[in-house]
């Protein structure tokens, strides 16, 4: 009878390993802590795991990363982000109705989560990430990922002012080209991408292109987004 390479079985138990382990769903935790978005903040819940999965792939690879999740909320796509191996995962949350779900995460999840309050608009991450990520920015990209499902009401300021830190090479971009996997709502994403052609070229489209080299992956049905 064939046994398996040891390599390949040492990979399988590390693969169970990075996973976490059983955990009431993102749904149960919400209606267990009476967590609404506020519509005011423009705030939504992904709750579909195979969803936020898709998201964090879409990502590249987690493995051994550092990632910056902006605006976890439950914790939906942190939990996606570990679960694909990241060394790493800091979270940016403005909302403090949160804290008892994120840290569970951190309990589940020892030493791999550390959690930041405040508004992401004015947050320097310039410091947050160990020194030995600094990179040449025009040689290797360092291993850090930033990830956020941005609320309306934030994606276009955020966006303006990460632009002006990517030109600058200040903030997170004082590391080298640091990738960035964010979700918008629609007619953002529209805009970004917005060819010369197009009725959405805009200021935004123009200057998001000529720092960053800019794709739509897919766009997320609203049935899947909760507000419960």
């Amino acid at each position: 009878m064939a046994t398996a390479p040891a390599a390949s079985i040492r990979k399988a138990l590390a693969a169970a390993t990075q996973r976490l382990p059983p955990m009431p769903t993102i749904r149960d935790l919400v209606k267990m802590y009476r967590l609404r978005a506020i519509k005011q903040l423009s705030q939504n819940f992904l709750m579909d795991e195979n969803l936020t999965n898709k998201i964090v792939k879409a990502a590249g690879s987690m493995e051994g990363r550092h990632v910056c999740e902006v605006g976890p909320g439950p914790g939906g796509i942190t939990r996606s982000i570990l679960n694909r191996g990241a060394k790493k995962v800091l979270l940016i949350e403005k909302d403090t109705r949160f804290k008892t779900t994120l840290e569970m995460l951190s309990l589940y999840a020892p030493g791999k989560v550390e959690t930041y309050y405040g508004d992401v608009l004015s947050f320097n991450m310039s410091q947050l990430f160990p020194e030995e990520e600094r990179k040449d920015w025009l040689e290797e990209v360092p291993s850090i990922r930033i990830i956020g499902n941005l609320p309306f009401s934030v994606s276009t300021p955020l966006i303006i002012r990460w632009l002006r830190d990517i030109s600058n090479r200040a903030n997170v971009w004082s590391y080298g080209r640091a990738t960035l996997t964010l979700t918008f709502q629609e007619e953002v994403a529209e805009r970004l991408v917005a060819e010369a052609s197009d009725a959405q070229r805009c200021r935004l489209s123009i200057m998001a292109q000529y720092l960053c080299y800019v794709t739509h992956r897919f766009t997320i049905p609203g049935t899947k987004f909760g507000s419960v």
